[in-house]
């Protein structure tokens, strides 16, 4: 079976950044502060889970928000250890 997927948005009327996945999205809400951005949340949704899904998209998020030259603060247990398991984001970790 073969995945249909987007590229990573900011969805910033919703504050997040989404990844459509075969029609279904996952996503990691984030709160704005001066020039960090709080990622308070990641979901994926339960069809999806187990298939790297919330690493694709945080993946993504991060690579927006260094492109944009922010800062990102984990304020959610998935993204504390994806970092963790990342040192390439070092530099944008706050």
């Amino acid at each position: 079976m073969s995945e249909e997927t987007t590229a990573v948005r900011n969805n910033a009327a919703l504050s997040r950044y989404e990844l459509d996945v075969n029609g279904a999205i996952a996503f990691a809400n984030y709160r704005l502060a001066p020039g960090k951005v709080i990622i308070t949340h990641t979901e994926t949704p339960p069809a999806l889970r187990g298939r790297g899904i919330a690493s694709r998209l945080v993946q993504g998020a991060l690579e927006q928000i260094r492109a944009n030259d922010l800062k990102v603060v984990a304020g959610c247990g998935f993204v504390v250890d994806y970092l963790q398991k990342h040192p390439e984001y070092a530099d944008i970790t706050a």
